[in-house]
């Protein structure tokens, strides 16, 4: 591996997804309050506000001390669901809510990546581009939506559910990309490091050599 990756996130999914690919990384989490983000850009589309917030996170995280020569990625995730952009519930009771007109429906996972390089002799320039797929719901029950809810899972994530956990049970299928679905496409990873004039095989684990 010539050079570092850290995960400007503190998603256990991503992080995970990244270690799945074989991904060698660390993780810093940013201290980027996202409704303040969000407030100064005005009133952002769910496109935008994903690959804002990406920003903001790759460009909070590699400007750390820690992050010197290493590459940064952020990453944010904003469900739109007709038109409208959802982000993490928090409360039980809007996770109820939401997934309640989610049932049998459709949605849309907009995923924004930023990639910054902090190596030497570059600039911290970034890089970013959004991993978008419409995500097809099953007909669900008031008492599987409860269940759901209770388990407390929907609770942080957009759009209140997940694919590659409980809520994996609801969807039906996916157009488009499933790990954007999660929050971080490695296809797209893929694309923002040759930009950078990296290839991702660099960050797989490299074979022992034998003497």
């Amino acid at each position: 591996m010539t050079a570092r990756l850290i995960l400007g996130s503190a998603s256990p999914a991503r992080t995970a997804l990244l270690g799945q690919a074989g991904i060698q990384h660390t993780v810093m989490v940013s201290a980027v309050d996202e409704d303040a983000a969000t407030a100064a850009a005005g009133e952002p589309s769910p496109q935008e506000t994903a690959l804002l917030l990406a920003r903001a996170k790759a460009e909070a995280v590699s400007a750390l001390p820690e992050a010197a020569g290493a590459l940064v990625l952020g990453c944010d995730s904003v469900f739109e669901f007709d038109g409208v952009a959802y982000g993490k519930p928090h409360l039980a009771a809007v996770a109820k809510q939401r997934i309640t007109e989610l049932s049998g429906r459709s949605g849309v996972l907009h995923t924004g990546h930023w990639l910054v390089d902090n190596r030497s002799g570059v600039d911290g320039a970034g890089v970013g581009a959004l991993a978008s797929a419409t995500v097809h719901f099953a007909p669900m029950s008031e008492a599987e939506i409860d269940a759901y809810v209770a388990t407390g899972e929907p609770l942080e994530v957009a759009g209140s559910f997940t694919i590659d956990s409980l809520g994996g049970a609801f969807v039906t299928g996916v157009d488009g990309d499933p790990h954007a679905v999660v929050g971080l496409s490695v296809s797209t990873l893929r694309e923002l490091l040759a930009q950078h004039g990296m290839s991702i095989t660099e960050f797989w684990p490299q074979p022992a050599t034998v003497d």
